[in-house]
């Protein structure tokens, strides 16, 4: 198995089980080691106060996207520490794209950058999420 085959894999497994990101109605765009791209379209629902998209299913889209990249390798990896930047708003009926990229991994630390964009192109926010590999696979060892 490529190592693209291998991230494809590992990423089918873990949507299956990924409630939460399908009932955002997030789409897994692109996954490849260490990389993964996710969107959403900003619903009625989501909307806060102010009549922008409420941080926090911004926060879940970027996590989504930083939880995909950092599992492509056929290890459980779980997130440690998480931050994110809010830069402009995002609107109801805006497609938001969250761009996972490895920074680091070494050992069983990982840090991750993600970027999120609305669709002219313009970040929204950026995350950086810090990964800890832990106990077990996606896939069933194969020697």
């Amino acid at each position: 198995m490529t190592p693209n085959e291998l991230a494809a894999a590992c990423a089918a497994s873990m949507w299956d089980d990924d409630r939460a990101s399908q009932a955002l109605g997030m789409t897994i765009d692109r996954v490849a080691p260490g990389e993964a791209i996710i969107s959403m379209v900003v619903t009625e629902a989501m909307v806060n106060g102010h009549g922008t998209c409420h941080g926090g299913y911004i926060f879940t889209l970027a996590d989504s996207a930083f939880a995909f990249a950092c599992n492509t390798y056929n290890q459980n990896t779980v997130g440690q520490q998480a931050a994110i930047t809010y830069i402009a708003p995002a609107f109801a009926g805006e497609k938001l794209t969250a761009d996972a990229r490895e920074v680091s991994r070494r050992g069983r630390g990982g840090i991750y950058d993600v970027t999120v964009t609305n669709p002219a192109g313009e970040t929204i926010a950026i995350f950086r999420g810090h990964s800890r590999t832990v106990k077990g696979t996606h896939l069933p060892e194969t020697k």
